[in-house]
């Protein structure tokens, strides 16, 4: 209405210049007063025009309606601008922090979806290598099964010409085996031998390691698993024990002389040579880590100052696996238990060959009868005053200890006995003086030497000789009877025992 009125007073103002109004005041018929006033003008046609005013007045109503209407919307989108701004302006910090979070959301999911992909890729790496290594071990152990039935079967069986060879002997008696068929007697002949060689082939087995394992591997006599008291102390008692002798009174506090380096010194066995074969001596000593699936290497060291610095003299690396750690060094050989069977193998440092390997019969191996912390310890080899033992188990003995005496030349089994002593019961066990002594945990530290078996009697017994297992995990207990002293692997680290003995 501002306009509107703006547009009246306009012409009124100008009507008013022109002279001196005159007003009138007037009642209209309707009983209303109405006033009236008139300017003198020099000049009728100086005034508007009642109708063309009318005409005029509509037209700056409907202009001025119209820019209300505009100014209206104007006012609108102008209020809601500010509402805008306001809202700008005063959520600005949240705005960008919003704005910064939504950017560091998109790089992160970004990176996540990288590492997925570049984890993926390395699982799907992993598991095709891990196929892989299955697969060869499966080979391997395959070729390694093949090729010791192969020659099991070789020394056992003779070859066809020798069955017939027989049965012409047994159809005629009287007739003397020709000097050729005595050469062939010894069990192979030549077709045997080409045989072998074409099935070596055909295997992808190496000629002369073949032939080197056939000369030496042999199965031992079965032994007698009761034995007879009288003739076992007649065969002590011909026996020549070096030096004192007795039974173990007492075992001192552990001494510690290394701890392993890395994982795969958690479980190993170390040692001196009671019985020392030049260029060794008393003094070296040998150690080999036994964590990992194909345990090879072993340590030589000058002396203790040597091992303890980490500085072995030599690092050998026997051609066949060891399984766990029943490994024993005697008279200047490796005697061990070779990797998945129950294979006995003398190593000889000297020449660096395997001077000769035999099966065990019946003995447990991988995991069938281990001592109570596992570790495929079914087969233990031990070295005493007498000579060299094996303690292990089998299905025969249900699982109790069995104890053979080894002759270390050619790895016969001189004599055997059973002990009700059930083998997964106890955590290790050790030869000295003839007898057999067990631990009974591996990982308290107040455990005891619980047991004792003795050869020369047959008679078991129970004890309690308190047995420290410093560092809660041993996993192996070994006697050396020059120096009467047990030798320890007690979870990473290598310690000694000084042994109390009686009087015999």
């Amino acid at each position: 209405m501002g306009f509107f009125a703006l547009y009246i007073l306009v012409p009124l103002v100008f009507c008013l210049a022109q002279g001196s109004p005159q007003l009138r005041r007037a009642i209209d018929r309707h009983g209303q007063c109405t006033y009236t006033f008139s300017v003198p003008s020099p000049s009728e046609g100086s005034c508007t025009e009642p109708g063309e005013a009318m005409t005029f007045i509509r037209d700056m109503q409907h202009e001025n309606t119209a820019r209300t209407q505009e100014m209206a919307a104007l006012q609108t989108r102008v209020s809601l601008l500010e509402k805008m701004v306001n809202k700008l302006l005063g959520g600005k910090e949240e705005v960008t922090s919003s704005q910064a979070w939504t950017n560091d959301h998109k790089e992160l999911e970004t990176l996540r979806m990288q590492k997925d992909e570049w984890e993926g890729q390395r699982v799907s790496l992993e598991m095709a290598y891990s196929d892989l290594l299955r697969e060869k071990t499966s080979l391997e152990e395959e070729k390694q099964r093949l090729s010791e039935r192969l020659e099991l079967l070789q020394g056992q069986c003779p070859p066809v010409t020798e069955v017939s060879r027989n049965r012409d002997q047994q159809a005629s008696p009287r007739q003397g085996p020709s000097p050729a068929e005595n050469h062939a007697s010894g069990g192979r002949t030549s077709a045997g031998a080409a045989r072998d060689r074409a099935d070596l082939s055909r295997w992808g087995a190496d000629g002369g390691g073949y032939q080197e394992l056939k000369s030496e591997l042999t199965a031992l006599p079965a032994s007698r698993m009761i034995p007879e008291n009288q003739s076992t102390a007649k065969s002590l008692e011909n026996t020549k024990m070096g030096g004192s002798c007795g039974e173990i009174t007492l075992v001192g506090e552990p001494t510690t002389y290394r701890k392993a380096d890395n994982i795969a010194g958690k479980y190993g066995v170390w040692m001196r040579d009671p019985e020392p074969v030049p260029p060794f001596n008393q003094d070296t000593i040998w150690r080999i880590n036994t964590v990992g699936a194909d345990i090879r290497q072993v340590f030589e060291y000058e002396n203790l100052d040597q091992l303890t610095k980490g500085y072995p003299t030599k690092v050998y690396v026997v051609p066949r696996s060891m399984e766990s750690n029943g490994a024993v060094v005697y008279m200047g050989s490796l005697y061990y238990i070779r990797r998945k069977s129950r294979i006995i193998v003398k190593y000889d440092f000297k020449t660096e060959t395997i001077a000769i390997q035999k099966e065990l019969p019946n003995a447990g191996y991988h995991g069938q009868h281990p001592y109570s912390w596992g570790g495929y310890t079914d087969i233990d080899l031990a070295v005493d005053e007498i000579g060299l033992w094996v303690i292990y188990s089998s299905d025969m003995a249900k699982g109790s200890i069995v104890i053979s005496q080894l002759d270390p030349k050619t790895l016969d089994v001189k004599q055997s006995w059973e002990t009700t002593i059930r083998k997964h019961s106890v955590a290790n066990a050790f030869m000295a003086c003839g007898t057999l002594y067990t631990v009974g945990s591996y990982s308290s530290s107040t455990t005891t030497l619980n047991f004792a078996y003795d050869t020369h009697t047959g008679i078991q017994k129970q004890i309690g000789i308190p047995f420290k297992n410093q560092y809660g995990y041993g996993s192996m207990v070994d006697y050396n009877p020059s120096e009467k002293k047990i030798y320890g692997w007690d979870n990473y680290n290598m310690v000694t025992y000084d042994v109390g003995l009686s009087k015999m």
